[in-house]
């Protein structure tokens, strides 16, 4: 287990880790193209506007003109949180030596929104949707605060175990909760802020606090949450405006710019395995995109909200697989600590707010992603 020391990702069992990766490289055929076609057709098959998404502190909606399939619904969410949990698994990889020199955070985040980017213009391509005037402020500040969020998580990952990371970004809802309080002007009753408090407690575990086992890193993993928590804010102001579809291109034609101008700055020529990988990462995030709008479609948003939180089991197993890297005691009482108070929030506001605003559909994915 890592406390706070990089050399136990970069060093010892390096051989073993690498034959790992080579090996889920080698037997998983990662292939862009299939991926890319998965997430094309679960975004293809959601319906053309009207996606509602809860997040704990946008507003909380039910789908119309869509069949209710609760079972498929449990399933599409199920299978995003495989996606998410895997792009910290891609991320790790390529923030260590697993297959290379180290690739710096905000190349791996380039190559997050770049083949996001591109797997879902290839299905824009395809449908040609009509697509009505964005909101160009909105959509730069939810994905400025976006791409920060997540490439401060691609940091995390690469020092502290996923576990451990995944679940302090858990964080994101209440610090989007307590930004709301003074940018949205919205009032916060006891019960939100004790689930605030079990929350920031859990963190507060899983820092570790004391100078034998305090993890430096896990501090990055804070800030993406903070930073995801402002991202909220905008989520929240651009809830309804555009359809579906639109919002995730986007959020991605921005992303990729802002990344592709932060990139240059560090940029270093990747291995073949690292430009899979990047590519991976992209197409994975695309497809968890599709899954959670298709998921939250199917099914009232307080059913599927819970089956999220299967983020942090998969990244836990994942890491375990590949790093070799279990969850200790600390690990476990942190993330059970911090879960309590999200689900307390989650449940709260779902009692709170009417069902018939709308959510920015590709919110929960990005949110997810750096929890």
């Amino acid at each position: 287990m890592c406390s706070g020391d990089h050399a136990c990702v970069h060093n010892g069992g390096f051989g073993k880790r690498k034959d790992r990766l080579s090996e889920w490289l080698v037997n998983s055929k990662v292939s862009a193209v299939v991926i890319a076609r998965c997430a094309s057709q679960f975004i293809h098959d959601a319906p053309s506007g009207g996606l509602l998404l809860v997040a704990a502190t946008g507003s909380a909606g039910r789908m119309i003109n869509t069949r209710q399939n609760p079972a498929l619904a449990a399933a599409l969410i199920l299978l995003a949180t495989v996606f998410i949990a895997g792009t910290t698994l891609v991320a790790k990889a390529l923030g260590t030596e697993a297959l290379g020199a180290p690739l710096h955070p905000l190349q791996i985040s380039f190559g997050r929104f770049v083949f996001a980017f591109l797997a879902i213009s290839t299905l824009v391509a395809l449908r040609r949707p009509r697509f009505t005037a964005p909101h160009w402020g909105l959509h730069l500040g939810r994905t400025s605060f976006g791409w920060m969020g997540v490439t401060l998580m691609f940091a995390a990952v690469a020092y502290i175990p996923l576990a451990d990371a995944t679940a302090i970004t858990f964080l994101n809802p209440v610090f989007g909760m307590l930004l709301a309080i003074p940018l949205l002007g919205e009032t916060v009753g006891r019960w939100r802020w004790a689930a605030a408090a079990i929350a920031l407690l859990g963190a507060m575990v899983l820092l570790r606090p004391t100078p034998a086992s305090f993890q430096p890193a896990s501090l990055l993993a804070l800030a993406a949450a903070a930073v995801m928590g402002l991202e909220l804010i905008f989520i929240k102001r651009l809830a309804g405006r555009e359809k579906p579809l639109q919002i995730l291109w986007f959020n991605n034609l921005l992303g990729s710019v802002i990344a592709s101008v932060a990139v240059m700055a560090v940029w270093q020529s990747p291995t073949a395995e690292q430009w899979a990988l990047m590519v991976a990462l992209g197409s994975m995030m695309a497809c968890a995109q599709g899954c959670f709008i298709n998921g939250m479609a199917r099914a009232d948003a307080s059913f599927v909200a819970p089956f999220s939180y299967a983020t942090l089991i998969f990244a836990a197993l994942y890491d375990f697989a590949i790093f070799a890297e279990a969850p200790d005691g600390i690990t476990a009482t942190g993330a059970a600590i911090i879960l309590a108070g999200a689900a307390l929030l989650a449940w709260r506001e779902g009692r709170q707010r009417p069902p018939t605003l709308h959510v920015d559909p590709g919110a929960q994915a990005d949110q997810d992603l750096s929890r």
